[in-house]
This record gives C-alpha cells, sequence and structure tokens, in this order.
C-alpha cells in the first residue's frame, strides 16, 4: 500500500476525476433540493396537527414558546418529563417565527431531512465518490420510513442527524491525526503509516490544524443527541466507536479525540438542562422526580419492558426485521447486492477475516466498518428492547449510504461481474413485479369505487379491522373499503401510474447500461409515490385529526351560541384528542384520562385539576357551567353506557367522533 511521505499540511488530497455519467456536484445538489422541496417542504401545510404524539409534542413546545420555561416541558398544565428538550426547543422558536400551526411545527423536521441527506451526500462524496454521493442523497429523500416517519413530530430525524455528524467528524479526526500508527496488511504483517491515508475524494486541502475543531464538535454534536433523545445516544455512539477502534487497531488514537477537554464540553451543553430539570421537578408518585423518572424509568425500566406506566408495545421479531425491507424501499431491494459487495470485502485471500478488517485503511473502508458496526448496534439494541417501529430510524442513512455504494460497485462491474448483474436485476425484476401487483390493486379499487360518490369523511366508512390494534404506521390501510376507497381516487391514480411505469422505466434503462438514468428513475418513481401517499394523508386528515372540533368550538363562540368560558371535556386519554387543546390555546379537563403519558405528571402536589372520573362527568352533566364534551371512537361504548347521549345535543360528528353539549345553544 502506498502511502504519502509529505506532512499532511503540505500536501494536496487525491481527487477520484469525475466518469461522464457521474453527476456533477451542482447538478446532483439541485436535483436533491427538488425533490425535498417536491415531496418534503409542500407537504408542511398539510393535513393538521395530528391527535397522539403529534399534536401532544406541539402542546409542550407551545408552552415553551408561551411560558418562557425552558426547562419543565408541560401537556394540558401537566408536567411531560420522558422526553429529551431540543426538539421542542427548535419547535418553540419555530412558533415564535411562523406562528401556531403545522408547517411551523413540521418545518424544523423536514429541515433536519434536508440536512440529513447534505450529511449523506458530503460523506459518501468524502468516502465513496460523487455517485455514491447522489444516489446517498436521493436514498435518504425517496425512502418510505423517512417520509412516514416524519409526518409526525418526533424527535427520530434530529437524533440521526446528530449521531451521524458525530460519527462522520470522528473518523474525520481519526484520519487527520498526525498520529503514528500500526496497519495490518492482508497477510497480518505490520506496516507503519507517518500519516494517515487521504481520501479518495476530497473537496479541499485541509491542514491539521484548520481541522482541530473536528473533535470538538464530534462532542458537541454528541451532546445535542443527548438533549434530542437521552442516555441512548451515548450507548450508540460509544457503543460503535469503541468496537471500531478495537477492531483497527486504533484505542493507541485516542488522545486525538480530546476524550477531556470533549467530555467537558458534552457536560456543559447536555448537564444544565438535566440539573435544573431535576432541582425544579421533585415530589412526584411515591416520592420520585425527574431524576428516577428520566433516568431509571424512561431508560432502564424501558429498555426492560418495565416501564411505568407499561404502555409500550414490542414488536415481533419477524415484523421488526422485516419492516425493514419497507422502510428502506425501494433501496431497500438491493441489499444482496450490499450483501455481496461486504462478504467479497471481508473474504480473506490469506488467513482469517480480522487482519482484513485492520487492513481497512481507506477512507472507504473505514466508513464502510463504521457504519456496519453502529447500524448492526442499533438494530440489535432495539431488537432486545421495548420498540417502536420509527426506533431505528438512526439506522437509516448508514443503511443507505451501504446499499448506494453497492449500487455504484454493481454498476461499475455491470458488464463483468454475472453475480453484481444477478442482484441488480433481481432488484429490478422484484421491483417491477410489485409495482405491476400494486398497480392493478390500485386500479381494481379504482374500477369497483368508479360508481360511488365521493365522501370526504374518509374515517367514517372504514372497516376498523384493529389490524395490529391500530399500534402499527399503516394499520388503516387495512381498513379501506370500496365507500373509503372512493374518497382516494386522486392520489391512487397518481400512485398507480408511478407503480406501473416508474419500475419498468428504471429495468429499461439499466438494460440498455443507462445506470445513473435507471438509479435516478427509480428514485422519481419513489417521489412520485410519496406525493400520492402525502395526498391520500391528507384525506385522512379527518380522522386523524381533531382540529375541525376545536374549530368548531371556536365558531361557536364567535358566533355567541356558548360563552366564552364553557368547559371543555376530552373523554379518555389526551392522545384521543391532543389536537383540540392545541388549536384551542386553552386547557381541557379528561373524564378517565389519567393514563399513559399524563400519569406520572398528575402525581405532583401542584398538577390542575383537570382529572375528572366518569362520576364525575355523570354528576355534573347539565348542572354548573356548560359543558363540551369530545367522544373519540375508541371511547363511544363507554359513553353510551353512561346513559347521557339522550339528554346530549351533538354539535358536529365526523369520522366516528362526536362533540356533545349539556344543554341547548344560547342561540
Amino acid at each position: 500500500m502506498a502511502h504519502l511521505a509529505s506532512p499532511i499540511t503540505k500536501s494536496m488530497p487525491l481527487r477520484r476525476p469525475l466518469s461522464a455519467s457521474d453527476p456533477r456536484r451542482s447538478s446532483a445538489l439541485t436535483v436533491l433540493g427538488l425533490l425535498w422541496l417536491a415531496i418534503f417542504f409542500a407537504a408542511l401545510f398539510a393535513p393538521p396537527l395530528l391527535d397522539d404524539a403529534d399534536a401532544s409534542h406541539a402542546s409542550a413546545a407551545r408552552h415553551i414558546a408561551l411560558s418562557g420555561d425552558w426547562v419543565t416541558l408541560q401537556i394540558d398544565g401537566i408536567r411531560y418529563l420522558e422526553k429529551a428538550p431540543l426538539p421542542y426547543w427548535l419547535v418553540a422558536l419555530s412558533f415564535r417565527l411562523f406562528g401556531f400551526n403545522t408547517f411551523a411545527t413540521h418545518l424544523p423536521q423536514s429541515i433536519g431531512v434536508l440536512l440529513l441527506a447534505l450529511l449523506g451526500y458530503h460523506w459518501a462524496a468524502r468516502a465513496f465518490n460523487p455517485r455514491t454521493a447522489f444516489y446517498t442523497g436521493l436514498g435518504v429523500l425517496t425512502s418510505a420510513g423517512v417520509f412516514l416517519f416524519t409526518r409526525v413530530f418526533i424527535p427520530e430525524v434530529l437524533l440521526s442527524l446528530l449521531l451521524s455528524l458525530a460519527l462522520y467528524l470522528f473518523l474525520c479526526t481519526l484520519e487527520l491525526s498526525p498520529h503514528r500508527s500500526a496497519i495490518r496488511s492482508s497477510d497480518g504483517t505490520a506496516q507503519r503509516s507517518s500519516e494517515r491515508e487521504l481520501p479518495a475524494f476530497a473537496p479541499a486541502p485541509l491542514s491539521v490544524k484548520a481541522a482541530s475543531w473536528r473533535p470538538y464538535g464530534m462532542w458537541a454534536a454528541l451532546a445535542l443527541a443527548v438533549l434530542t433523545k437521552g442516555l441512548v445516544a451515548l450507548v450508540f455512539f460509544f457503543g460503535a466507536t469503541l468496537f471500531y477502534l478495537i477492531l483497527t487497531d486504533g484505542l493507541r488514537r485516542i488522545p486525538a479525540l480530546k476524550p477531556i477537554t470533549g467530555s467537558l464540553i458534552l457536560l456543559a451543553i447536555a448537564a444544565p438542562w438535566h440539573i435544573l430539570a431535576g432541582l425544579r421537578n421533585t415530589d412526584g408518585l411515591n416520592g420520585h422526580g425527574f431524576f428516577w423518572f428520566y433516568f431509571i424509568n424512561e431508560h432502564v425500566l424501558r429498555f426492560l419492558g418495565r416501564r411505568y406506566p407499561r404502555d409500550y408495545n414490542k414488536l415481533p421479531g419477524y415484523l421488526y426485521w422485516s419492516l425493514h425491507t419497507v422502510w428502506l424501499f425501494p433501496w431497500s431491494l438491493f441489499v444482496p447486492a450490499g450483501i455481496l459487495l461486504a462478504v467479497r470485502r471481508l473474504r480473506p485471500p490469506h488467513g482469517p477475516v480480522l487482519p482484513r478488517l485492520r487492513a481497512l485503511s481507506t477512507t472507504r473502508g473505514r466508513t464502510a466498518l463504521l457504519l456496519t458496526i453502529y447500524t448492526l448496534l442499533v438494530l440489535v439494541f432495539f431488537s432486545l428492547s421495548t420498540n417502536q417501529e420509527y426506533y431505528t430510524f438512526p439506522a437509516y442513512l448508514p443503511l443507505l449510504m451501504l446499499i448506494a455504494a453497492a449500487i455504484t460497485r454493481a454498476e461499475q462491474t455491470f458488464s463483468a461481474d454475472r453475480a453484481a448483474r444477478a442482484c441488480v436485476t433481481f432488484a429490478h425484476a422484484t421491483l417491477t413485479v410489485v409495482g405491476a401487483l400494486c398497480a392493478a390493486a390500485l386500479l381494481v379499487g379504482l374500477w369497483q369505487s368508479r360508481s360511488l360518490p365521493f365522501n370526504p369523511d374518509i374515517g367514517g366508512l372504514l372497516a376498523h379491522r384493529s389490524v395490529g390494534d391500530y399500534t402499527l404506521s399503516m394499520s388503516h390501510l387495512f381498513d379501506l373499503t370500496g365507500p373509503s376507497f372512493a374518497a382516494l381516487r386522486r392520489p391512487a391514480i397518481l400512485a398507480a401510474l408511478a407503480f406501473a411505469f416508474g419500475p419498468a422505466i428504471a429495468w429499461l434503462s439499466r438494460q440498455q447500461r443507462r445506470h445513473v438514468a435507471a438509479t435516478v428513475s427509480i428514485a422519481l418513481f419513489s417521489a412520485v409515490f410519496l406525493v400520492a401517499a402525502h395526498l391520500a394523508l391528507v384525506r385522512f386528515g379527518t380522522m386523524l385529526s381533531s382540529r375541525d372540533f376545536a374549530q368548531t368550538i371556536q365558531h361557536l363562540e364567535a358566533a355567541h351560541a356558548i360563552a366564552p368560558d364553557t368547559q371543555v371535556l376530552l373523554f379518555g386519554d389526551q392522545s384521543f384528542g391532543s389536537s383540540i387543546p392545541f388549536y384551542l390555546g386553552r386547557q381541557v379537563q379528561l373524564v378517565d384520562g389519567r393514563s399513559s403519558s399524563m400519569l406520572f405528571g398528575s402525581t405532583f402536589p401542584d398538577a390542575p385539576p383537570i382529572f375528572l372520573s366518569a362520576a364525575d362527568l355523570t354528576r355534573g352533566w347539565g348542572n354548573g357551567p356548560r359543558k363540551l364534551l369530545f367522544v373519540p371512537l375508541e371511547r363511544r361504548d363507554v359513553f353510551d353506557h353512561l346513559h347521557l347521549r339522550t339528554s346530549a345535543l351533538l354539535l358536529y360528528e365526523v369520522s366516528g367522533k362526536s362533540l356533545y353539549t349539556d344543554r341547548p345553544l344560547d342561540h
């Protein structure tokens, strides 16, 4: 292996020349920007905030923006201590700039997706080549999981961005360190490198002095990741980097990472909020406060499946692993090509695998190894703990970068490498078959519903088959019926066209050896499908959001049909109608709603008396101030058993959700 003898500060990085088919940087970034605008920015305005986590988390950010309390999160006046604060701080700032609306709530996440794609582009360009960089950006912007799990206000995309940035700066720090280290060749013999080997593709020369900020940037990014998701960020980062250093004989390079001063930076950024939150939130359930609830209950007991309250699920193993083919669709179909590439890289010509790992002295090899370790750690960790479908989001960028590298390698050897050609052909054949089946299913649905009238209330037309007990993100797709499908004609037509022609065009381009065009065709087909999926989500808005109920209350107040101080009650957990208090901008009361995320905060002595029992509701119905009661579909049977419907006046009903009042309107 060749080494550079001149000092790094005087040497120019080696550049890999662009091939004729590789996209230029300006063209690639333009395409990525346009895709982001079409898929993510355009989706910021509709549908309204969804019930459950989306509007609940937005209410916590709203409290910050209005109260100026940046330490203790609150939802409906109740302490909300289970989440780290950074995502809520960002949304609170967005609220102050753009007001309390859907656009402001989801804008930080949308920007996070763009930054994640740009980080993947930059990292892949530096470690691999421009084509892999372009494909990485395409993968981030057009993967089903990235789109699906940024429709709701959750911290995963920000966590993924910050952890990926920390890992990237970790590798950069090791590369730019002048520390002398031993590198094992494939035959196990030791070689000495006076300096690191420069990346195969680097944008500009960079001196050690100019790069001295990188280890501190790594620690700062890690601290922000802790403020985004908690201590799990430390588990993923230190677990992946430590194992990487052990495999590459890199433990002697730890001083280059500035562990002492870096740890001080991490504590200076991450510790103040934790300390203040602990001091301001004491005397909760059984004398417990923030420290027990956040560190023990939300970290240790959550991992063990013993969290209080026990309201989290664990996906069955077959679903947990197989659903990643959906979250990374359509790029997951190229995983066999990635496995082939990995096996060939690790297959030792002479001797065991470990010396081969220690020979990964190029930026490409080091990046591939670190991303593989990190991905496996994230996937295995959440396979053991309680989990939600989106928990493994931080592994998406590493997986997509490895897949992009495999696609690029397969394209470069397509004519000469029969195995690589077979993997790519398998991916295209599978995608074409899946596309044809999906297009056929959509066309059948369109034909069967051709004579049915359009009904905007799609929630009232569903079958409610309760697939997965509605804990899966796509459970409601199994509830579609002919009448409900009539409300999805426009997105169904768009999706059918994408599935029918996109995969076929991509495969035809591949057969003509127009590889970049073929891969871009896959991305464009996926982009059109995601736009159709967003249009379908808008159609589901009346069912998944209760904003219309809040607007109904506001219209009644404006018309003086009810008094401004009318008592608003939600039947059941606040998550069933969490968008109502957000859009009303005031506190509501909960009937039999002291559960899930509201439970621990309600045990503090100063918690407001917003919790009523069903007996309290029955006694107060028709007495005292006017009451408006929101009844979600999930609690309709319980409400009927209270026998209040005969004396209740129905004000508004949609998608099985109802709004009642206990007396006639004033006007």
